[in-house]
């Protein structure tokens, strides 16, 4: 069985201030009993919503309004079933992480065989991230894009020297509101970004049917007609490997709950009933926070996609380049007027800037860890993980900004990293599958219907990664 993290902390000094508990320490003193109510559950979620900023940007403001705008209504089916199967293996993940007390990327090292003192797993996991961080550098260039055209600092708006000197304050000023490394302060960020968000598309997406621009069951039919037009198939990777939950943010998701303290909670295992009560209530609250965030991205989702297809199609509109948000703003200014594009604005600052936190929160936790298991820090010292999580949160982000200077396309930048990261979401399922099968006990994987949505999840995420890479190297599946 897979090793349960144990370690103990000492007491602080008389007077001195006690630290925090370490949220990747399993203590017999920091238990605690979940709530059996669903209100209390619900004072209990806090990660999903973390995970709903992080996806609620760069995929569902660029990716799925491109391909909406480029393929119409015909693609919403993939929308439904690109943000529906992945929460599945999702969830299977966190259960892992939860009854065991560890993050995911350690579990991957378990997954055979071995290069090095990790897998292949986890050498993949580094290569789609640097795959990524172009993906993270237009997310920096759509948001300094936005506040460019509202205030235009040098030259013109959208000028080379306008979006560097956008991209650099932005940089800073995320850097500089998560340098303490702590999980409140993210996820408090986060919720509020994403509420204000997610009504303000809902609100325009619902409203279209009654501007010249609206849409009717004639429409909706069209996109649930399970077909993928020519020409949209690389499109419809990126959409897939970005949009819902990505393998990255499964990952990332772990690191979230065991930071919330569900694991800790739950405490460690020490085979008596009252763990094993306190575990399934744990599990209860993680799989009501999985559905929460699912919510989210879901009806964010399928509101960008929609927007897309019913603003921007009809005008052969497709967002590409710098000019990413000029033509986004296109939805606004075309249903409610010139005003609305200052409304638009603030939204994808808020938006994108949301998916900004996510990612500046949380992968210089994941590169922290991969350096602990690489042996190159010990991840168990809290001092020195959170001194290299500080020093990470300072340099990754300048690296990305870097990057979309140079490059300079948002929209190829988001799509690169939907590639790399609909690749690694293979392996993931690889990886679940097997840690469920070693360091999940039988009692705890639930009813059998969760097992049949776990096979289909899976099923479906291999069929569709195969086909997406059949597709990038020029192999049809037709034979044609």
């Amino acid at each position: 069985m897979p090793k349960t993290t144990t370690r103990t902390t000492t007491s602080a000094a008389p007077g001195a201030t006690a630290e925090p508990p370490d949220p990747y320490a399993l203590r017999a003193e920091d238990v605690r009993e979940a709530p059996t109510t669903f209100a209390g559950r619900l004072r209990h979620l806090g990660p999903g919503f973390v995970l709903s900023a992080a996806v609620v940007g760069s995929g569902e403001l660029i990716v799925t309004t491109s391909l909406g705008a480029k393929a119409g209504f015909a693609l919403l089916w993939l929308v439904v079933i690109s943000t529906g199967v992945k929460v599945w293996v999702q969830m299977e993940l966190a259960r892992w992480t939860i009854l065991n007390g560890r993050t995911a990327l350690d579990g991957y090292r378990e997954i055979g065989p071995r290069v090095g003192p990790v897998s292949w797993i986890n050498w993949l996991w580094i290569g789609m991230d640097f795959a990524k961080m172009f993906q993270r550098g237009g997310i920096i260039g759509g948001t300094a894009a936005a506040f460019s055209i509202l205030w235009p600092i040098t030259g013109e708006p959208l000028s080379y020297q306008s979006l560097a000197v956008w991209a650099v304050i932005i940089t800073a000023f995320t850097v500089t509101l998560l340098s303490t490394g702590r999980y409140g302060m993210v996820e408090r960020l986060c919720v509020a970004s994403v509420v204000v968000f997610t009504l303000a598309t809902l609100g325009l997406a619902l409203g279209l049917p009654m501007t010249e621009f609206g849409y009717g069951s004639a429409e909706l039919g069209e996109g649930f007609s399970f077909l993928i037009p020519v020409g949209t198939a690389g499109v419809a990777l990126a959409m897939f490997g970005i949009t819902g939950v990505g393998a990255d943010e499964m990952t990332t998701y772990t690191y979230w709950c065991l930071e919330k303290g569900y694991a800790r909670w739950t405490g460690p295992d020490d085979g008596s009933e009252d763990r094993a009560r306190r575990a399934a209530g744990w599990l209860k609250v993680m799989r009501l926070d999985v559905a929460a965030g699912w919510l989210v991205c879901t009806v964010c989702t399928l509101s960008f996609y929609v927007i897309g297809a019913a603003v921007l199609h009809p005008q052969n509109l497709v967002p590409e380049g710098n000019s990413m948000i000029t033509t986004l703003s296109r939805i606004y200014t075309d249903t409610m007027g010139p005003w609305a594009e200052y409304a638009f604005l603030v939204g994808a600052i808020t938006v994108l800037g949301s998916t900004l936190i996510g990612s500046v929160a949380s992968v210089p936790r994941l590169w922290t860890n991969t350096l602990g298991l690489l042996g190159v820090i010990d991840w168990s010292d809290v001092r020195v993980r959170l001194r290299t999580i500080r020093i990470l949160t300072f340099c990754l982000p300048a690296a990305w900004t870097v990057l979309f200077l140079f490059v300079q396309s948002p929209v190829l930048m988001v799509q690169i990293g939907g590639i790399g990261g609909g690749v690694f979401l293979l392996a993931v399922v690889i990886a679940v599958w097997r840690l469920r099968s070693t360091g999940v006990d039988p009692r705890f994987r639930g009813s059998g219907w969760l097992t049949v949505a776990l096979g289909v999840s899976s099923a479906a995420i291999v069929f569709l990664g195969v086909y997406g890479v059949l597709d990038v190297l020029g192999i049809s599946l037709t034979g044609s």
